[in-house]
């Protein structure tokens, strides 16, 4: 059991707010800075090819800024492999990317995809940047990734998310399934995507999972109860799930 369940903020859609309209405002660096001071474990951040929330600015920003590490989510592009390595991040989340989606919509396939990513994840590594691969559940690309050297992989729980009844049930299985299959690998096991206030202590109360990643959600409660409350109750859910889970220790 990993008693301290980290929380990673992904700070992409103040950016979206900001760009919506041009300008300065609303600044994603202080909404990571006020991540932090809420409890926030770290800052995710996805700079897209077609730039449409953080910028390359930002990026440089959150670097000088923040106290706690950056996770930068990046397509496995020349160009970004470059930004990657000149701004050296904690760690860098390789994930799909279609200019046509609204968001990432599934994981990466990294085992067909492995001969275009070996070389990206190679000389990340050899950069000292945690390398980060988001995917789904699955063994298959699991095995994969550990393959290819991956330090993390990021189990994508968005059908977790999106379905309800049995269904969800036997997608959370799924999910505890391949973290233990992640940590019986050797690699760091993190999870997100969609997760809410309603669907997160589920997955929080999974042992081998170690770090979740949450953005839009947060951002959009943070129009009716501020950024700060709405990263504090998602901690507190967070903090709950693992202390109740079976296996944990006496506070």
């Amino acid at each position: 059991m990993n008693d301290k369940l980290r929380l990673g903020v992904n700070i992409d859609h103040v950016a979206t707010i900001r760009n919506a309209r041009g300008g300065i405002h609303p600044d994603p660096i202080h909404a990571a800075k006020l991540a932090e001071k809420a409890g926030a474990d770290g800052i995710t951040a996805h700079l897209r090819e077609d730039r449409r929330h953080i910028s390359d600015s930002d990026v440089g920003r959150l670097m000088e800024a923040i106290d706690t590490p950056l996770n930068l989510e990046i397509a496995a592009t020349a160009e970004m492999l470059q930004i990657a390595l000149r701004h050296k991040p904690n760690a860098a989340c390789i994930v799909p990317e279609k200019r046509e989606e609204r968001t990432t919509e599934g994981g990466l396939d990294v085992a067909g995809g492995a001969t275009s990513l070996q070389p990206v994840i190679s000389q990340l590594k050899d950069a000292g940047i945690r390398v980060s691969l988001f995917i789904e559940p699955d063994q298959r690309q699991l095995d994969a990734a550990a393959e290819l050297g991956a330090d993390i992989v990021e189990l994508h729980t968005g059908r977790y998310c999106d379905v309800i009844g049995a269904a969800r049930d036997e997608e959370l299985k799924r999910i505890a399934e391949a973290a233990i299959y992640t940590h019986q690998l050797g690699m760091e096991c993190h999870a997100g995507h969609g997760l809410t206030f309603d669907t997160v202590m589920p997955v929080a109360a999974i042992p081998e999972v170690v770090e979740l990643n949450i953005g839009h959600f947060l951002i959009g409660e943070a129009i009716f109860s501020g950024l700060e409350s709405s990263i504090q109750r998602m901690r507190a859910l967070m903090d709950k799930a693992r202390a109740d889970a079976p296996g944990a220790k006496p506070a």
